[in-house]
């Protein structure tokens, strides 16, 4: 069992061990997230052949001493539920309009051990679409330096390759995180809600780590500060692998 696996198990024990204190009237963790699911499965619809739309975005309503034990726990408990909406979409082939969110809200009239799940779809701010095919990804090679003066002449643009897709750098600053404000939302558990930063301009990019709790990696080195990305050059974070690739730029238009 790996470091990362170890402390996700202990947040379910220490998770459980919050509700599980006091009489049977008190809601459990494991119920919220039966009720999380079962809502996704009843307001699922089907918006096209093979494609179905369900809620990303859940309130859990909670009676007086419920609030305030889900309150000791806090984001973290908020965060485990948001995983099992994003794992119930993927074995059930859901599709989610943008991040997934879970927030608990007190409710003075429910009783001890009463609870409420309501659920929505709201779209999130979405990353900039695949510019053309995913290639096969490869081990990253050491490709020389293009020049400046030549990466001008062939209009070479940044792009990043995440999970089979692209994402073309637009920006001189691309935040990449679990957050919903992140500029490419990256689902990994792994992944700090901000966790780094892509720097371009004067032909170069940077990776910047933004002090993520597990650290990032480019071609197997840690990341202290920042490290210039060359092309072909790997980067790891939580269990997402990324490259950092030099393309040309689509002709006729601004990358």
């Amino acid at each position: 069992m790996g470091l990362l696996d170890r402390l996700e198990l202990g947040i379910e024990k220490a998770v459980h061990g919050v509700f599980s204190r006091g009489s049977n009237s008190q809601v459990q963790p494991v119920e919220i997230a039966s009720r999380l699911r079962r809502v996704m499965d009843s307001q699922a619809m089907v918006i096209a052949q093979g494609r179905t739309l369900a809620p990303n975005v859940f309130e859990a309503r909670l009676g007086d001493q419920d609030f305030d034990r889900a309150q000791l726990w806090g984001q973290p408990l908020a965060e485990e539920l948001c995983d099992v909406a994003v794992k119930h979409a993927r074995s059930q082939g859901y599709t989610l309009q943008g991040p997934v969110r879970f927030s608990f809200k007190h409710d003075g009239a429910l009783k001890p051990g009463s609870f409420e799940v309501t659920a929505r779809s709201e779209q999130g701010k979405a990353p900039s679409r695949p510019s053309s095919p995913p290639a096969p990804p490869r081990m990253p090679t050491a490709a020389p330096r293009v020049p400046a003066a030549a990466r001008q002449a062939l209009r070479l643009h940044p792009v990043l390759e995440i999970e089979g897709q692209r994402y073309s750098l637009n920006a001189d600053s691309i935040v990449l995180g679990r957050s919903s404000e992140a500029d490419i939302v990256v689902d990994d558990t792994g992944v700090s809600r901000k966790h780094l930063e892509i720097r371009h301009g004067e032909g170069r990019t940077y990776a910047v780590d933004l002090g993520s709790t597990n650290g990032s990696y480019v071609n197997g080195e840690r990341v202290n500060g920042s490290v210039e990305l060359l092309d072909g050059s790997a980067i790891t974070m939580g269990r997402t692998r990324i490259v950092f690739r030099m393309l040309p730029a689509p002709l006729g238009g601004n990358a």
